[in-house]
């Protein structure tokens, strides 16, 4: 190795061993402060604006490569907005997840799991998840119609030594199957329905696009959330799932009798949710439920798009 080269490579290694340092201590404060959630947005910021310059020396890369002079000033064009766009989104989603420590406890996210407090059956009133069970959805927008398909699988996976329901959600647009996803849901003693993992496969022309939001818990760091309280409590926010930069979505719970009209209702009191993720900011939906029958209708704020509920077979 040159001396040249030599120099280089010590430059990044003792970069690299300060970051990684500065990010041990930054970690250490937090929890000893009892502040791992602001620690942990902080945290994964800087996780962020790291994958940003790795891209940056990847697509500085690619342009370089290209000998024709009207494809490189192209590609660097594309390259400084892609870099620039990156860069905001790692800053919206360190807001968004600094906003959520204002709504959640500061301690660390650690929920003690223990399978002896858990039940073979899913009847949660908002999410009757019984075998055989089948939900139908439907919405039309700018994309075309969208159908959504759940059924709740007689077959089980075991995650953290639990025996967890298998919920298949396929998503089909204009009777194209765009998205799959199995998600892994167990009941506790108390009434509370976990949400354990899911398998998410997004598809693109008949081929797998993607496996982005697919997260098990207890593998690299991922831990479960709740799908659905036993009781829900007006103002209550609570994560619904754990993976740092790949599964962190989030509820609050706006109301537990709310005000409109919503199909397959039945005189039972309207539980409406609020869900959202700092992985996306502003990206937000809500979601209505009904005893007895569990999610019937989606609306998205700003939008007249409504997915609702068209056919429901108990299991």
């Amino acid at each position: 190795m040159t001396s040249r080269r030599m120099i280089r490579y010590a430059s990044v290694v003792v970069a690299a061993t300060l970051a990684f340092a500065a990010s041990i201590a930054q970690a250490e404060n937090g929890h000893r402060k009892g502040n791992a959630c602001v620690a942990t947005a902080s945290l994964l910021h800087g996780a962020c604006q790291l994958g940003v310059r790795e891209d940056m020396k990847i697509g500085n890369v690619v342009c370089l490569n290209i000998s024709d002079k009207a494809e490189f000033n192209a590609c660097l064009a594309e390259f400084v907005q892609t870099t620039k766009q990156a860069k905001e989104d790692c800053e919206e989603q360190f807001e968004a997840r600094d906003d959520v420590c204002d709504l959640l406890p500061k301690g660390a996210y650690d929920p003690a799991i223990d399978p002896d407090g858990f039940v073979d059956v899913i009847d949660n009133p908002y999410a009757p998840f019984a075998p055989g069970s089948r939900w139908v959805y439907e919405s039309r927008g700018g994309e075309g119609v969208e159908r959504v398909e759940i059924n709740v699988l007689a077959t089980t996976r075991e995650i953290l030594d639990i025996d967890c329901t298998i919920v298949r959600d396929d998503v089909y647009v204009d009777g194209v199957l765009v998205e799959s996803t199995e998600d892994y849901l167990a009941q506790d003693l108390a009434g509370n329905v976990w949400y354990f993992g899911e398998l998410s496969q997004s598809f693109e022309d008949g081929r797998l696009r993607s496996l982005d939001g697919s997260f098990t818990g207890g593998i690299d760091g991922a831990k479960p959330g709740f799908w659905m309280k036993a009781a829900p409590i007006d103002g209550e926010t609570y994560r619904q799932e754990w993976a740092p930069g790949e599964a962190e979505d989030m509820a609050t719970i706006v109301s537990v009798d709310a005000e409109i009209e919503v199909p397959f209702e039945n005189g039972g009191e309207i539980l409406q949710v609020r869900e959202s993720t700092p992985i996306s900011p502003g990206s937000v939906e809500f979601k209505y439920f009904v005893p007895g029958v569990g999610f019937v209708l989606e609306t998205k704020p700003g939008s007249d798009e409504r997915l609702e509920l068209i056919e429901y077979t108990p299991g």
